[in-house]
């Protein structure tokens, strides 16, 4: 039983948050708990993993940092990461650039918030801000869970497709078929990869108001770095939209021929639901091909981040 006056939450929200708890291990001893209980505590007070919420907050604090002249190298120290490069991809992981890029014109005390189950935020210089209400547009999780999922999954994709040789990774798998009638054909595991790296350019570049983009080389390599280069502007631009709360806003985008209207959330489920399904399909052809690939489940990936 909590004694009178205790506030247990605090205390278990203080043991994520010291300086020197790097491992949940270290945050559960030091609230007198066994790593389950502490971890089960916090996820119910505070909707949130203490691994989820300290590795946010951190990250939140290295933004500000930064954003008050501190350098990439200060920052990753500071927020405990080994290398800056494990920081710089933590980083644009969450914002959607890295910590060395321009930052987008926000001002405010949530200028370097990220979206969070409970309104628990860095708060400068050294405390938490518990805000009376979440981020705006800040509340769906899940969509932002799928958004980071389906980023980081393509990349793992590409990444084994690397090592086929070059006839299994044009080997025609389905005669005919076609995922989008507008797509074209997508019989081989270079079309289904190529259109999952496809969509994301040309959709940013309709949010982002820029040219058609041209279409590059589609072998493994070749499209490993048009992800990486494309997939940190979807990020920034879903998490924009987010922040903003403007998911029924209207994209009127002016790519297509004749120019069609969309709203926002609608574009963001569209590319959800075609890339979940074109990296199954990828999987089980990686897997015909003699590539060994897991079941691609979000829970498990999950899992895996908050080690």
């Amino acid at each position: 039983m909590t004694p009178p006056g205790r506030d247990r939450l605090r205390e278990l929200l203080d043991a994520v948050l010291d300086e020197d708890n790097r491992k949940l291990s270290d945050m559960a001893g030091d609230a007198y708990a066994s790593p389950f209980h502490f971890s089960r505590q916090v996820s119910v007070g505070a909707g949130e993993s203490p691994v989820a919420l300290r590795r946010r907050v951190v990250l939140e604090r290295a933004a500000w940092q930064l954003r008050h002249g501190a350098s990439v190298t200060e920052a990753a120290f500071a927020a405990g990461y080994e290398s800056v490069e494990g920081f710089s991809r933590a980083f644009a992981r969450a914002y959607g650039r890295t910590p060395g890029s321009p930052e987008p014109a926000t001002t405010g005390r949530d200028a370097h918030w990220l979206p969070a189950p409970n309104g628990l935020h860095f708060h400068p210089p050294s405390s938490l801000w518990v805000s009376d209400e979440p981020v705006r547009g800040g509340g769906d999780q899940v969509t932002a869970l799928l958004v980071h999922h389906g980023v980081e999954d393509a990349r793992a994709l590409l990444e084994l497709a690397k090592g086929l040789p070059d006839e299994e990774y044009r080997r025609v798998r389905s005669p005919g078929l076609g995922v989008l009638p507008w797509d074209g054909p997508e019989e081989t595991l270079a079309a289904v990869l190529d259109a999952l790296v496809r969509t994301l350019e040309v959709w940013v570049a309709s949010v982002e108001g820029a040219d058609h983009p041209a279409r590059g080389a589609d072998d493994a390599a070749a499209l490993l770095e048009r992800h990486d280069a494309v997939a940190p502007r979807w990020l920034a631009a879903v998490r924009d939209v987010a922040r903003r709360g403007a998911w029924n806003d209207r994209l009127v985008d002016a790519l297509c021929e004749p120019p069609e209207s969309f709203v926002l959330g609608s574009v963001v489920a569209h590319v959800l639901t075609f890339s979940a399904h074109r990296r199954l399909l990828a999987r089980h052809w990686l897997r015909a091909a003699g590539v060994a690939v897991d079941a691609g489940d979000p829970i498990e990936w999950l899992s895996r981040r908050e080690r």
